[in-house]
């Protein structure tokens, strides 16, 4: 089977609502919801969350996802 990565990219600012990546919904940050919608995909092998934001990369890894900050 072909290995296939899933890169999540989250912007810490949003243009239009700001911090809109952690905003709850239903109890549960926005990007969780395409964290799991990745991880429970069965063609993605690997999910990562690339984002210029601390705290949305600490949401990612409390979802045990791999993370990369980036400037």
């Amino acid at each position: 089977m072909k290995k296939v990565l899933a890169i999540i990219p989250a912007r810490g600012n949003s243009k239009g609502l700001k911090k809109k990546n952690i905003y709850p919904l239903n109890n549960k940050e926005l990007i969780a919801y395409t964290i799991e919608a990745a991880k429970n995909s069965k063609y993605i092998t690997d999910v990562y969350v690339n984002s210029d934001n601390e705290e949305i990369l600490s949401i990612a890894r409390k979802y045990k996802t791999k993370t990369y900050k980036r400037d």
